[in-house]
């Protein structure tokens, strides 16, 4: 009798590891940091609905990175929160904002380390939105000047790449137009080209202290029910200068991480965002699950979709994992 033996090639580890379609390595694993602006240098708060994480001062976070570094990390993307916030987000481009600040730290400290920043203006306003306001209508074109003026200030600090995520209209062509002119030209842009209205942010509000004061972020971040929307704003964005497109959140959106690749050579990154990261927290807690296999097994299925950069709050422990 005939029949398919597949078993024959998963008969060993070593046979298994000989004919594995996709493979984790560090290059492939972004850090996300929170880091605050606070007169105490041993500033270090632990995330309530993340387990684990932490938003850090600027010496604590530079220790961090150290410990992190050590043990194989090579890049993070930052996120900053200020101590004063207002309806303009100033402190979003401020030369001595916490993140210019947090840049500057770490590429003296670590320049192997590729720092990436994020690009947008909710945990800079007073009132939690990702642009300026009038009334409860969040405005697209004046809040571009001010994300381009945002991720200028990080290129002079000396980030390696800027990442937008607030999904105003036309941000790219703004940041990248304000980078080149300013004499920037190669540095690359990681564009939230695909970010969607989820409910898998929530624990993230927390952490960065950016929950809007009214209304949500429906009119600007894309509805989960489109998919073919998705590569209309990846298009969108390449054709206004982004360098790399992320698909944000991952997991429930692994078809539209799989469509960019297909239709894109570019660079693809995926977000496994801290909803995701707290579920799988949650039920390891509680013993329902293996925490280590679960995390290296979603992990290993955003890359098989298609995803070339992970960003997780895992990837210090994946690195551990990896090893």
């Amino acid at each position: 009798m005939t029949f398919f033996r597949g078993r024959r090639l998963r008969r060993t580890p070593a046979i298994r590891d000989l004919v594995r379609e996709n493979a984790l390595s560090p290059n492939d694993l972004i850090q996300p940091w929170f880091v605050v602006e606070t007169d105490d240098k041993n500033f270090e708060k632990p995330i309530g609905s993340m387990p684990g994480q932490s938003q850090y001062s600027l010496h604590k976070l530079v220790e961090r990175a150290g410990w992190a570094v050590d043990k194989g990390l090579r890049s993070c993307i930052l996120f900053g929160i200020p101590k004063v916030k207002d309806p303009q987000a100033s402190q979003a481009w401020a030369d001595e904002g916490i993140v210019q600040q947090a840049v500057r730290a770490l590429k003296d400290k670590y320049p192997q380390l590729v720092v990436m920043t994020d690009v947008c203006l909710c945990e800079y306003t007073s009132h939690g939105h990702c642009g300026i306001v009038r009334g409860e209508e969040i405005l697209n074109d004046p809040t571009l000047e001010l994300l381009a003026k945002s991720a200028l200030s990080h290129a002079r600090a000396g980030a390696d790449m800027v990442a937008p995520s607030d999904m105003m209209d036309g941000r790219v062509a703004a940041i990248r137009a304000m980078l080149d002119d300013n004499g920037f030209n190669d540095l690359p842009i990681m564009s939230y080209a695909v970010k969607y209205a989820s409910a898998f942010y929530g624990p993230f509000r927390e952490a960065a202290e950016s929950t809007p004061q009214f209304g949500d972020r429906r009119t600007h971040q894309m509805d989960p029910a489109n998919r073919r929307e998705a590569l209309r704003e990846a298009v969108a964005d390449l054709d206004e200068g982004a360098d790399v497109l992320m698909v944000k959140p991952a997991m429930p959106y692994l078809d539209i991480i799989r469509d960019l690749r297909e239709n894109f050579d570019t660079p693809i990154a995926a977000y496994q965002v801290s909803g995701e990261y707290a579920m799988i927290k949650a039920a390891a807690a509680n013993g329902w699950i293996d925490e280590r296999r679960v995390i290296m097994e979603s992990l290993i299925g955003i890359k098989r979709a298609g995803a070339d950069l992970i960003l997780t709050y895992y990837a210090e422990d994946a690195l551990d994992w990896l090893k």
